[in-house]
This record gives C-alpha cells, structure tokens and sequence, in this order.
C-alpha cells in the first residue's frame, strides 16, 4: 500500500512537473471534432506499434511489445480498419494490411505457430473479427498473390466450428484449444460469442444458411446451460469438468458487447425478427451494468467488474473498446437501438476524450472516463477504448450497414433440424489469394491471462 502511495505521488508530481501543452477538446455535434479527436487518439494507438520497424523479426510483425498480447494486437487492427471506415482517413491503411497478413500463419486461418503460447479460440476470434471487418467495409484488397479476406475468416471460421466441443456441456468452445493449455476446461463468453458473432456476419455477408444455423445453434447453448440468463446477463464461463453445471457470474463488458452484436447482424439477416428483436432488447437493456458508474456519471462507460477498485489488468483496460465499437455497430444493424446507443456512446465519449489529457503528449489517455480528466493512468488498451468510443459517433454519419458479398439477397429459413456443418460458398467468388485446404498446424501451450478464481455477481437496480 505504501509502494502504492509513492507511485500516485510521483504521478501528481510528474503532471506538476510537465504540465500538459495541450488536450482534446470534443464537440460531439461536429463532425469536423469528432474527426479530429478521432485522429489525435489514433496516433496515440499507433505510437505503441513499434514492431514495423526496419530489422524487426517477422514473427513479431503486426503485434505489440509486451505487456500487450498477440489478441490485443488483432482487436487492435479491428478498430484501425474501423478507424479508416468511419472518417476515411488512409493514414494507417498501409500499416494495417501489412500487420493483417503478417500473422495469418501457414495456413492462412490464423494459427501462428509461433504464438503457440498465447493461442486460444479467442485470441484468434479477434483476428478474425478485423478480417470480417476488412471484408465488410471494402477495405482495400490484399495484393493477388495473398490471401484475400474472405479466404482469411473463411479458414479461421471453419477450425473453429470443428471445434465444437460435444463431449460435455453439451457442445460449446472451450476456451483453449489443446489440452496442454491453461484454462483448456473452461469454456467462455468470449470464446463463444465470438464464433457466434462470426457465423452471424458471415450469414449476413455470404448469404449462406449454413453460418445462421451455427448462430442459432452457439446461441441456444449459450442460454442452455446459463452464460446469458434470463435477464440476459452475459457471464464469463464455466468449468466443463463439472458439465457446466457451476457459472462463474463475473461480467465483463466486451462479453455483453460480443453478443451484442452478433444478435444485432441476425436481428437485420432474419428481417427484423420478433425473436431476434426480443433477444437483442434483453442484451442492450442488460448492458446497462457497465453504465451511470455514480449519480453524476450518467451513461458514461466503465468496466465494472474492476474499474472502481481499481484491479483492471492490461487485457480489461481495453474490454470497454469493444463494447463501444459493437454497440456502434448495432446501432446500424437495428435501426431501432440507434436512439439509446447513441446517448450512451456520445456521454461515454465525451467522458472519454476528457480523459485524454496526461502524459508528455498532454493528450494520453485514462482509464476511468468519468473523472472530468486524466486519472494517471496510460496504456494501448485505454487509448484503444477512446478511440472506439469517439469514432463510434461517425458511424451513423459515415457509413451505412455493412457490405454483402455482391449482390447477395438475405434469405432465411432454418429447417427444423438444420445440418449444422462447414459452409460452402453458395457462388463463385474470384478470389486470387491462396488456397489454406489441408494443411495444419500443431499448436502447444496457451496462457490463463484472466481467468478468475472468483465470482463477482453484478446487480441491476430498476
């Protein structure tokens, strides 16, 4: 606790010392403001790159220096094609393909021999999640002789669905993916949300039945055995060596963001669907959770499950990235959420681009966006959070729901007992990347980065 005192006491003595030259200042009714904050945030991000330098092994092209992690860097390059949608801005866009390429391994799906020790469902999910997003807003084309996005998710899908575990729980991704990996038992929110969030876009980009029903069906598990209750909570997972029959009830916000989502892209591919609609209502109103941390804080985001206390690690100081970029992106999705969002995304951005005013640069980001200021607090994970949060208001503006493939038209009508296996393209797609087909890669040992021992139950108040 003492250490601790110090190290707050240097940090006030060091603002007093460097006094910040310059903030950022956000008028969320400009465009123009929006746009710049947006930028002034995303060189920050990108100041933490520094493995595209001359020399650099290749291997570590395209991710960050520790204490970040190799799925960080994918949520990352997420965001910057996401950067480039929204405000049209081709700074990064060179950068960003060449890192997208650079880790797509051997077989083009993701599955870096090389990350051996840091590779899960989940952390290769969100590289997959950059991809499906390069995919859908037309992001420039990789080169013809490299693999091209849709060959990309489209390999990385399918090791996951063959995945699929039935051995307990009665299906489900376990979190890790051989054995030897800590955390191998436990199977996870964010491992399953994110294939479900995959095979909902994929379903909505391609046109293929075949992605829907492997929505339909990680949906179904995931409220069978009680990751999302009735209320539509999203908690973090559960051990398969008790047949999912315990629930650890800690909530994070990029658990409730990924299904979000998800629901949100078969809500629009179903054409509106009562069902969908209910269930995309229960998610968005459970969200809530990680919003109004105090009574002068309204709408403002924060990681709830560790933010107040202030135990967030490295990995949790970047969780409210994603919910900001997916609630975003439902917004789209649902026209009818775009209303509720949008108060929540234009007070938590507003929070946020405050926070943004500490460091040398006087315009480094916090953690907590509801301080009125800088907290102290630095990293690639709260200025990610920022600049999802902030380019997050131009997504109404800029784009409009994400692209199909050609001029693919949304049918749906699931069978009674749909066959729930690997899709194959429902046309011909010219797609002059290589073909990833057979081969494979042997993986080895994964890291438990934020698997608790604990269980945090977060109530909502009415």
């Amino acid at each position: 606790m003492l250490m601790r005192a110090w190290s707050w006491l240097l940090v006030a003595t060091a603002s007093l010392l460097c006094p910040s030259t310059s903030a950022i200042e956000l008028h969320i009714e400009d465009e123009a403001s929006i746009r710049d904050v947006a930028s002034t945030i995303a060189y920050g991000v990108m100041s933490y790159y520094t493995f595209n330098a001359s020399g650099t092994d290749p291997n570590l092209l395209g991710s960050f220096p520790r204490p970040y992690y190799w799925w960080e860097a994918g949520a990352v390059w997420g965001g910057m094609v996401d950067y480039w949608a929204y405000t049209g801005d081709r700074t990064y866009v060179n950068t960003t393909m060449q890192a997208l390429l650079a880790q797509v391994g051997p077989a083009d799906n993701y599955m870096m021999p090389f990350r051996q020790a840091e590779l899960g469902n989940d952390d290769q999910a969100f590289w997959g999640l950059a991809v499906l997003s390069a995919l859908e807003y037309d992001f420039p084309s990789p080169p013809a002789t490299s693999p091209q996005w849709l060959d990309l998710i489209e390999a990385l899908w399918n090791t996951q669905a063959s995945r699929w575990d039935m051995e307990t729980c009665g299906g489900g991704l376990k979190w890790q993916i051989f054995s030897s990996n800590a955390g191998y038992n436990y199977k996870n929110a964010i491992s399953n949300g994110c294939f479900f969030q995959m095979s909902a876009r994929l379903a909505r980009y391609t046109g293929n039945g075949t992605y829907s029903e492997w929505a339909e069906r990680v949906w179904d598990w995931t409220r069978a055995i009680g990751l999302i209750d009735d209320n539509y909570y999203v908690y973090d997972g559960s051990d398969d060596t008790l047949n999912c029959s315990e629930i650890n009830h800690l909530q994070w916000s990029y658990n409730a963001g990924v299904f979000l989502h998800g629901a949100a892209a078969m809500y629009n591919l179903t054409g509106a669907s009562s069902e969908w609609e209910d269930r995309l209502t229960g998610l968005l109103e459970a969200a809530s959770v990680f919003f109004s941390p105090f009574d002068n804080a309204t709408n403002v985001m924060w990681e709830a499950a560790c933010e107040a206390i202030g135990t967030c690690n490295t990995d949790q100081q970047s969780f409210k990235a994603y919910l900001a970029r997916w609630l975003g992106k439902t917004a789209v999705l649902a026209a009818y959420t775009s209303s509720a969002i949008s108060t929540l995304l234009r007070a938590s951005a507003e929070g946020a681009a405050a926070s943004c005013s500490g460091g040398r640069s006087g315009v480094e980001c916090g953690s907590k966006w509801y301080t009125g200021g800088w907290d102290g607090m630095r990293g690639l994970g709260q200025q990610l959070a920022a600049l999802e949060v902030v380019q997050s208001l131009l997504i109404n503006r800029i784009r409009d729901a994400p692209d199909t493939e050609g001029n693919v038209t949304i049918t749906y009508g699931p069978t009674q007992t749909p066959t729930l296996g690997v899709p194959t393209r429902t046309r011909d797609v010219e797609t002059p990347g290589t073909s990833s087909g057979s081969r494979t890669t042997l993986l080895g040992i994964g890291t438990a980065r934020y698997l608790s021992s604990f269980v945090i139950n977060i109530i909502r108040f009415e």
